[in-house]
C-alpha cells in the first residue's frame, strides 16, 4: 500500500512510491503521448490541469520527485484530496512495483526496455471519461486530426465536463457528435469511473466499457488500460503491440505476456515505445 502524508494548509500531498520511478522518464512519455499531451516545461516538475472525476470541477497539480516520494501540489476548486488520488492513478503511482524488475529477470526483451526506459510507470487520461472522448475522436481519422478536433473543443485547457458536453453544440465528422454525447451520459451515470473500473477484473471493465454506443472492443480496452490505468491486463485488439511481439519473440502475445504479470499493461506500453522509437516515431505509442 502506499504511504501518504496530506497536509491541506497548501494541498500538499507526499507519496512514498513503491518500486521503480522516474519523473523525468514518465514526464517524457508523457509529453508525446499524442491523445493527451503535456505541454512541454522547462521546470523539472510536471504540471496538469484536469477535471475531478465525479465533481467535474477544475484541479491543477505540479508533481516533483525526492527520491522515492512523489510531491504533488495542488490547487483548484474540486475535492484536493479526490484530486491527488486521481493523479495517483492516471502517473501509475498507486502501484506497487516493487516486483516489476522481476519481470525483467524473467524475459530478457522486457529487461532490454526497462534499461532503454528506466523507471518509466505508464501516463493514461485523466479519466477514462476523457479516454473514451479521444477513441470516439480518433475513429476513421488521422491523429493529427483528431488532435485539432480535441483542441477545438476544450474550455482554458482542459476538455468539458460530460454536462458541458452533452450541451454543445457538435459539429464533427460522421457520428461523432452522436457518439461523444452517449459518452458524456455513461459518464454522468457512473459507467466511467475509474475507480470503479481499475476495482473490476480488466475484461469484465473491457466488457462494461463497450455497452457504452460508439466504443468498440479497440476503444473499450483504451478505457480501462489508459483511462482507469489497470497496470495488468492485455491488449487483444492493439495491432501496433501484437506485431512488436511477434517480431521479438516468434510466440502469440498471450503466450508471452503469461512472464509479464502482474504488469502485463507495463509490459505492453514498454513494448510499445520501443517500437515507435525503432520505426522513427516519438517517444510515446500512439494510439490507432
Amino acid at each position: 500500500m502506499l504511504a501518504s502524508v496530506f497536509d491541506m494548509a497548501d494541498h500538499r500531498v507526499e507519496i512514498a512510491v513503491q518500486g521503480p520511478w522516474s519523473l523525468a522518464t514518465s514526464r517524457a512519455f508523457w509529453e508525446g503521448f499524442t491523445p493527451s499531451a503535456l505541454p512541454a516545461h522547462s521546470s523539472e516538475a510536471l504540471r496538469a490541469v484536469f477535471l475531478v472525476e465525479g465533481e467535474w470541477r477544475r484541479a491543477a497539480v505540479s508533481v516533483t520527485q525526492h527520491g522515492a516520494t512523489a510531491v504533488l501540489s495542488l490547487s483548484g476548486t474540486g475535492d484536493l484530496d479526490l484530486a491527488a488520488a486521481q493523479v495517483c492513478r492516471f502517473l501509475s503511482l498507486d502501484v506497487d512495483g516493487r516486483a516489476w524488475p522481476d519481470v525483467g529477470a524473467r524475459d530478457p526483451v522486457i529487461a532490454e526496455a526497462q534499461a532503454s526506459l528506466p523507471g518509466l510507470r505508464p501516463c493514461g487520461f485523466y479519466s477514462p471519461y476523457e479516454a473514451a472522448a479521444w477513441s470516439v475522436l480518433a475513429q476513421r481519422v488521422r491523429m493529427s486530426q483528431a488532435a485539432a478536433l480535441k483542441a477545438s473543443l476544450l474550455r482554458d485547457g482542459v476538455f468539458p465536463a460530460p454536462a458541458e458536453l452533452l450541451a454543445l453544440d457538435l459539429d464533427l465528422p460522421g457520428r461523432k457528435a452522436e457518439y461523444l454525447r452517449a459518452v458524456a451520459e455513461a459518464a454522468l451515470e457512473g459507467l466511467l469511473d475509474g475507480v470503479t473500473l481499475r476495482a473490476m477484473k480488466p475484461a469484465a471493465a473491457v466488457l462494461a466499457v463497450q455497452q457504452v454506443k460508439g466504443l468498440g472492443p479497440f476503444a473499450a480496452e483504451l478505457v480501462v488500460l489508459r483511462g482507469a490505468n489497470a497496470p495488468d491486463a492485455v491488449p487483444h485488439n492493439e495491432s501496433r503491440l501484437t506485431d512488436e511481439v511477434a517480431e521479438r519473440y516468434g510466440r502469440p502475445l498471450a503466450e508471452v505476456s503469461e512472464a509479464w504479470r502482474p504488469y502485463r499493461t507495463w509490459a505492453s506500453v514498454h513494448l510499445r515505445v520501443l517500437r515507435e522509437r525503432r520505426l522513427g516515431g516519438a517517444m510515446a505509442a500512439a494510439v490507432r
